[in-house]
């Protein structure tokens, strides 16, 4: 068996790990950021797992300042500050990295490159293979026979392993010892080594292939002809500076003893310890097994319910490892979620027959609030069965109905509650109340009281992390409930449901799911008036789930006949593309395979020769590149057209007939409300904020959206323009309100401003480039970002932005008052007060420091367009409910809504969405709000 050590470079992984993921970070239950305690050991265990190394160990840096400090002072000065999150995560990555039984080595005075390249020899010495794990390109210095760079796939791309061969390739040269010669002419500016100043890659490639070393270089500077030349001799002391400081020190003073290397049996204790606290859930059951949870596992024991039968144990025997886990586990540290249905006194009761029933409702009508919650035999609302109802109006007290298979029978027990759910005087608490009142509306009950969602209560408390009812048990109750899992299985083909378990222990689930949701609404509620979030929670959130409960319950009708006709007529069209790219190409390949793609483009066919490579080393072939390629390449818009064709036929076209509920035959999309930090509403199953709109064959999709029945019209309203109206109403901006005021195109009034014209001078382009600016702006785009969506120079970008800075100075103003706002109180809100929390706004790192800012401008906007579709949604839904029509809101797209009408009702219906959706939410600075109607036989017709 062969022996191999893997060397990993601690920091760049770290580094590399928490910007990964940086767009959507991962925050815990506690508002922890652990995006690199995530990466890293995600990458960690990939590379146990994939490479089974028979060594390994993990180098860091200290904080201990180097030789290379010493020769040169401005080492690495130019390195902005980690990320305050970073930094925090370095305890807890060695605290994983010792669970692992792997060792840390690190050693004042020396890089953690030097002791990974110190000891790498000595093991290849010694006759192992090493693999040194980095993303860092100076490691090719160190590779030879037998040590190789080992460079972890990047967001789901492929390893890199380099030997001697592809880093001489890499970098152009014809001997690894060329590395740092190459690294002291072009200078690291990561590092800030200098180099020589004007001297690049490609250049100092050249100069070795002729002189062979950068000291042969320098010795015949005199004969290199003209700038060129004068550069090298001008530098030369640069040179040999940075040379030596781009240099490895094989020489530390550390030994490869390899007992202390090899791989060993992993500290189970130690890294269930860890990954509670950081929440590892779906990762600690990766790496530990299905025994472990991200909550503390606490002893089985014996519980009697009221009834004083004894309940069968809710949990699978424990590990002795998570059993000492779960007695090592101290409140500080994590969750702490110490109490569970075994350890803490409950009175769960069941009620299974009408004489209990009736008992249980007498109490239940004395109440004002109630915990609610249904057991189900599947997630999907519109296509499950009821198996019980639990209840609960005092903490560790709760009750549960169980509901027979026989339907009839389940309706005759939910008639005896009629005067419950018809009572006006109870508030219905309920953790995604949503789903509980969509089961009962498919036996014919509605809620006519009011609700209260623990789990929107968070999200307007907390927007980030995640809020299942679990995780929110374990924070602000320190309790871990049982787990769904422990009575019907993990989930998958062989997974059951409720309706297989005996019913006592349905009935200690299921009342204990009441129990805790009450227990969460009683500690969280206080936190709305605390956070100054209580009306964007009962104005906003709370009266929308009734609002989105209805529209899920109707579903839209899909146009079967159409999707399989255009399902055909796009794979033919799919077709034809791809056999004018082979003939364009000359040759056959496989044409979804980007590497494939990459080669032929631009190695066969050279149609770009600055065409860059992604880190993995192919060519990169996305959307953003090819459409750059297009207009001057057939064969790249026929690629285009095929990778557009097949998406649609694949995604929507097939995917929409499949999801047509059986019993009414409509696709019934589930929206889910507390996902997007801005407010908005997304939707799954399907994803309908994905329809496409900008392609004709994209909208061509919209037509297999029709109308129920022949008897009804679709109806769209969408609202005009309405971020760029709250942008001018939240700004003050005056060229931009008074636009609005006048009623006149907004970008062409932009453009005007902009480019110092009238308004009837304004063409096509500069109405065009002013609409990407007006967009740009406000979610951070500058010059380059905005020359290269628009393709033009940096220069003409330049002006542009400045003169729309200019112009409309009052933007401006605001993305500087909103981003101090936040500096100063840690948050952004919207009109509706629904709050941004931005912790890093005030970080030293730039790159950080810098999403929280575009965050701070663009969350406003964002949540404000949020807050008014639904409160649109409110009003329109009451004001159908008081006009007692039939029509129906069925769709919520972005800015849109739409409508399954009655042509009769349309008179009444058509004003009345209107006018609600232009008194929605009022705007500031007398700027109008604007709605646009339509109606007709499908989708497309009606937008």
């Amino acid at each position: 068996m062969s022996k191999k050590l893997f060397l990993l470079d601690a920091l760049a992984l770290i580094y590399r790990a928490y910007y990964a993921l940086i767009r959507s970070p991962r925050i815990t239950s506690k508002g922890r950021n652990t995006n690199a305690q995530f990466g890293f050991t995600s990458t960690l265990i990939d590379l146990i797992n994939k490479e089974k190394p028979t060594h390994i160990a993990v180098c860091f840096d200290t904080h201990a300042p180097t030789e290379r400090h010493t020769d040169f002072s401005d080492y690495k000065a130019n390195r902005q500050e980690a990320p305050e999150d970073l930094l925090d995560a370095i305890p807890d990555i060695k605290r994983i990295i010792r669970g692992f039984n792997i060792p840390v080595v690190e050693l004042d005075g020396y890089e953690a490159d030097d002791v990974i390249g110190t000891v790498a020899w000595q093991a290849s010495d010694a006759g192992y293979e090493v693999f040194m794990v980095t993303p860092d390109k100076d490691y090719g210095q160190l590779v030879r026979d037998g040590v190789k760079i080992y460079k972890p796939g990047y967001q789901g791309g492929d390893v890199e392993i380099m030997g001697p061969a592809e880093v001489c390739a890499k970098w152009g040269i014809d001997s690894v010892a060329q590395v740092i010669d190459i690294l002291g002419l072009m200078g690291d500016a990561v590092d800030n080594i200098p180099g020589i100043p004007g001297v690049g890659e490609k250049t100092a490639a050249k100069l070795l292939k002729e002189f062979g070393t950068l000291e042969n270089i320098l010795a015949n500077a005199d004969g290199i002809k003209g700038a060129l030349g004068e550069k090298v001799r001008n530098g030369k002391d640069s040179a040999i500076m940075s040379k030596k400081l781009a240099t490895i020190i094989t020489a530390v003073p550390v030994a490869f003893h390899e007992e202390d290397y090899r791989l060993k049996e992993w500290n189970k204790t130690e890294l269930i310890d860890v990954f509670i606290e950081l929440e590892f859930k779906t990762l600690g059951k990766r790496i530990l097994g299905e025994d472990f949870n991200a909550f503390q596992t606490a002893p089985v024991g014996v519980q009697a319910d009221l009834f004083g039968n004894a309940v069968a144990s809710k949990q699978k025997p424990a590990t002795p490892a998570i059993v000492a886990a779960a007695a090592e586990e101290k409140a500080e540290a994590g969750m702490a979620a110490d109490k569970n249905i075994n350890n803490t006194t409950h009175e769960y009761i069941l009620a299974d027959s009408d004489d209990k029933i009736q008992s249980l409702l007498t109490a239940l009508l004395a109440q004002t609030e109630i915990c609610f919650d249904t057991e189900t035999t599947g997630l999907d609302a519109n296509d499950a069965e009821l198996v019980g109802l639990s209840f609960a109006y005092t903490p560790h007290t709760a009750y549960y109905i169980p509901c027979p298979a026989n339907q009839e029978e389940t309706k005759r027990i939910l008639a005896l509650f009629a005067p419950l759910f018809t009572s006006t005087n109870i508030t219905w608490i309920g953790q995604n109340i949503k789903y509980d009142m969509l089961v009962l509306k498919w036996y014919g009950i509605e809620l006519a009281g009011a609700i209260y969602d623990t789990m929107l209560a968070h999200y307007v408390i907390e927007p980030e992390g995640r809020r299942s009812m679990d995780l929110l048990s374990a924070q602000y109750l320190g309790y871990e409930p049982v787990h769904i899992e422990e009575l019907i299985g993990k989930k998958g083909k062989t997974q059951g449901n409720m309706r297989d378990v005996e019913v006592e222990k349905v009935k200690e689930y299921a009342a204990e799911d009441a129990d805790i949701t009450l227990q969460l609404k009683q500690v969280l509620h206080p936190y709305l008036k605390e956070k100054s979030v209580e009306k964007v929670f009962y104005e906003v959130e709370n009266p929308l789930v009734k609002v989105l409960a209805a529209m899920e319950f109707e579903g839209v009708k899909i146009d079967e006949a159409f999707l399989n006709d255009y399902s055909k007529e796009l794979e033919r069209e799919a077709a034809q593309s791809e056999e004018n790219v082979y003939k364009q190409a000359g040759v056959k390949f496989n044409l979804a395979s980007p590497k494939q793609l990459g080669e032929v483009l631009f190695e066969v066919l050279k149609i770009d020769p600055k065409a860059k490579k992604t880190k993995t080393g192919q060519y990169a072939t996305g959307e953003d590149v090819l459409a750059k390629l297009a207009n001057n390449n057939p064969i790249v818009a026929d690629i285009l057209a095929f990778r557009e064709l097949t998406k649609l036929k694949s995604t929507y076209v097939d995917a929409l007939p499949l999801m047509i509920n059986r019993k009414t035959g409509r696709v019934h999309t589930s929206y889910a409300q507390a996902v997007a930090v801005t407010g908005r509403l997304s939707s799954n199953n399907p994803n309908l904020q994905n329809i496409p709109i900008r392609s004709e064959r994209g909208r061509e999709i919209r037509k297999a959206f029709i109308p129920r029945d022949a008897n009804h019209v679709l109806v769209s309203a969408d609202y005009s323009q309405i971020e760029l109206r709250i942008v001018a109403a939240i700004s003050g901006d005056p060229n931009m309100c008074e636009a609005f005021k006048k009623g006149v195109d907004i970008h062409t009034a932009t453009a005007a401003k902009v480019f110092h014209v009238d308004e009837k001078e304004v063409t096509k382009e500069m109405r065009y480039k002013a609409k990407s600016v007006n967009f740009g702006i406000i979610y951070g785009q500058g010059a380059f970002g905005l020359a290269d969506n628009l393709g033009i120079s940096r220069t003409e970008a330049k002006e542009i932005i400045d003169n729309y800075k200019k112009e409309f100075s009052g933007i401006t103003g605001y993305m500087d008052a909103t981003i101090n706002f936040a500096r100063e109180h840690g948050y952004v809100e919207t009109l509706m007060g629904r709050k941004r929390w931005l912790r890093d706004i005030n970080s030293s790192n730039f790159t950080v420091r810098g999403f929280a800012e575009r965050n701070a401008v663009n969350s406003p906007i964002q949540g404000t367009a949020a807050d008014m579709i639904k409160l649109a949604m409110i009003k329109i839904h009451a004001a159908m409910q008081a006009e007692k029509l039939q029509s129906k809101m069925i769709l919520q797209v972005h800015d849109e809504l739409v409508f399954d009408a009655l042509p009769e009702e349309l008179d009444i219906l058509k004003p009345l969405i209107l006018n609600n959706m232009k008194a929605a939410l009022l705007l500031p600075n007398e700027v109008p709000v604007e709605a646009e109607l339509g109606a007709g036989a499908n989708w497309l017709v009606a937008h």
